[in-house]
């Protein structure tokens, strides 16, 4: 017996956890978005809940708007404007590179540093040889200039706990410099290890037989901090590391 998928994209898998507001501010929300959760509807994935309207219809406010996004499979800290002033200054103080962004990755491998700082530009890799992914980046030599500072937290089990802080807003650019590095994160579908999974995961979607072939359901990538000037005074919100992450570190062996 032959069994065909419906025609349409790949499913993906339901989120397991809502979003929940970490700071109430007269003009902004701090929320921490789960992974698998959209940061605003996309008319494509109508299948996938957003942060937007998740957040619209608990408040009343229509007028929340966010600022900046997060990747779907990304967790943390994620901002809405409350009103069109606020949205206003937010874009002023994005456009400036006035806000702070701090996140936490999980990495195959252990680099022999502490703390680094990666200058390399990224671009378009282009499809051709190896790559059969259209918005893969790499650090190429007419990229646009991208800079990530990157930390050690901790190492356990042939993994390391890293903290990032892009100085620059490319597209994937944590999760690319990372690779360029030699330490794929855990779960990345198109900068991994694996680099049939991207094309498997919009063949068949989430499996579970492709879950364990990346350790996790989604890239293990968390906003952890925010941080930015407002009203005369530094503004600054946390979101300890997401459950699934949480789980997955603590269930390695030290050392």
């Amino acid at each position: 017996m032959t069994v065909t998928r419906p025609a349409g994209r790949a499913p993906l898998l339901p989120p397991t956890e809502k979003p929940r507001v970490l700071v109430e501010h007269p003009d902004f929300y701090v929320v921490h978005k789960p992974a698998l959760w959209l940061t605003h509807p996309v008319r494509a994935r109508v299948d996938v809940p957003d942060l937007l309207t998740f957040m619209r219809a608990e408040t009343g406010e229509a007028a929340l708007a966010p600022p900046h996004r997060l990747d779907r499979e990304t967790s943390g800290t994620q901002l809405l404007s409350r009103d069109a002033d606020a949205a206003r200054r937010f874009f002023t103080l994005f456009k400036e590179h006035l806000v702070g962004k701090t996140y936490l990755a999980l990495v195959h491998g252990s680099p022999e540093w502490e703390r680094t700082t990666l200058d390399a530009p990224l671009g378009d890799l282009g499809l051709g040889g190896a790559n059969r992914i259209v918005i893969r980046q790499a650090v190429v030599p007419d990229g646009r200039p991208a800079v990530t500072d990157f930390r050690v937290q901790e190492r356990r089990g042939g993994f390391t706990l890293l903290e990032a802080y892009p100085r620059s807003g490319r597209l994937h650019q944590i999760r690319a410099h990372l690779a360029h590095l030699g330490l794929p994160m855990v779960g990345d579908k198109i900068y991994g290890r694996d680099p049939q999974a991207f094309l498997d995961f919009m063949e068949t979607g989430q499996t579970p037989e492709l879950t364990a072939r990346l350790l996790l359901a989604r890239q293990a990538l968390h906003a952890a901090r925010i941080a930015f000037p407002w009203s005369g005074t530094q503004f600054a919100a946390e979101a300890p590391l997401a459950p699934d992450l949480q789980a997955f570190w603590d269930g390695l062996a030290h050392g």
